[in-house]
């Protein structure tokens, strides 16, 4: 069940990068938020690839839920609901719903799951 795939963390970390670098110094909506959204789920999918041994389609459609959820949350405004004070929750959690980084997430999964596929073979 558990392992560390090399190849797939070092994915990780360069999207990490590539995320914080985007966090810190793109002001650009599109790019900030939907890219930005785009991308996270691809890192995150990269990074529990590093450490489970789950096929392509049940790692991806994890992140999926999981994106899903927290942007649920986002919509409930769970952080003020939880009086959450600090930054780098609310960062991680995010704090504004919308539809369009619900799309963001499916093209990102699906954007792996195809890379996957390609690779694989």
């Amino acid at each position: 069940m558990f392992t560390f795939n090399y190849r797939n963390f070092i994915f990780f970390k360069v999207l990490l990068i590539l995320e914080l670098l985007i966090a810190i110094y793109c002001k650009h909506p599109l790019i900030r938020g939907l890219f930005g959204d785009y991308l996270v789920v691809i890192m995150i999918y990269y990074f529990f690839r590093s450490f489970l041994l789950l096929k392509p389609f049940y790692t991806a459609f994890m992140v999926l839920i999981i994106s899903f959820f927290i942007e649920i949350l986002q919509l409930i405004n769970i952080t003020r609901i939880l009086n959450i004070q600090n930054n780098i929750i609310k960062i991680v959690m995010g704090t504004s719903f919308s539809w369009l980084d619900l799309v963001a997430y499916c093209l990102g999964i699906l954007t792996v799951l195809i890379f996957e596929k390609l690779t694989s073979s």
